[in-house]
């Protein structure tokens, strides 16, 4: 077992990350869609979501692809943000659906119902949706390379006289 988590462990990184993801996502979307965008429930759903991808961008970077790199820094958070747009919209796409194709909200349906429908399109569909593809994504464009950030890190360290002491020595 220690094995599989071994082999696995980006893997279960990219889960935890997501799952605090997913808490901060509902806390901001139903924080929002029951005060202030009471009559847009989609928006709510995408400001939530954007505010986890902040916070997924520092998290992703720095514990779960650590030793990924291959880009620059700027180059490598500008497609993490625009693979996350794309998986923000993955994730809109099936409550959007639901609302307004399936025409599944009020009068249609009772409150309950909305929500019922609402969390099964945009929080189960919508973020496994968004989670597959950033996943996918992120390994193969933002973080393409193994071990990159440890070959890097192990480079500079052998170059900085104050970690081995002083050169003029």
């Amino acid at each position: 077992m220690r094995e599989l988590l071994k082999k696995h462990r980006e893997l279960l990184r990219f889960a935890v990350v997501g799952g605090i993801s997913f808490v901060i996502t509902m806390s901001v979307n139903y924080g929002l869609k029951f005060t202030v965008l009471r009559t847009h429930p989609v928006t709510a759903l995408m400001i939530g979501v954007l505010v986890a991808t902040i916070f997924s961008y520092v998290a992703n970077r720095e514990w779960s692809f650590r030793t990924r790199g291959g880009r620059e820094r700027h180059h490598e958070a500008a497609l993490f943000f625009l693979i996350s747009g794309i998986a923000l919209g993955l994730n809109a796409l099936p409550q959007w659906f639901s609302r307004y194709v399936l025409h599944l909200q009020a009068p249609q349906l009772s409150p309950l119902g909305v929500e019922v429908a609402d969390f099964v399109s945009g929080i189960i569909i919508g973020t496994l949706l968004g989670t597959v593809f950033r996943w996918w994504a992120f390994k193969k464009w933002v973080f393409p390379d193994e071990d990159a950030r440890t070959v890097a890190t192990a480079a500079e360290a052998a170059d900085d006289p104050d970690i081995h002491g002083s050169k003029a020595a």
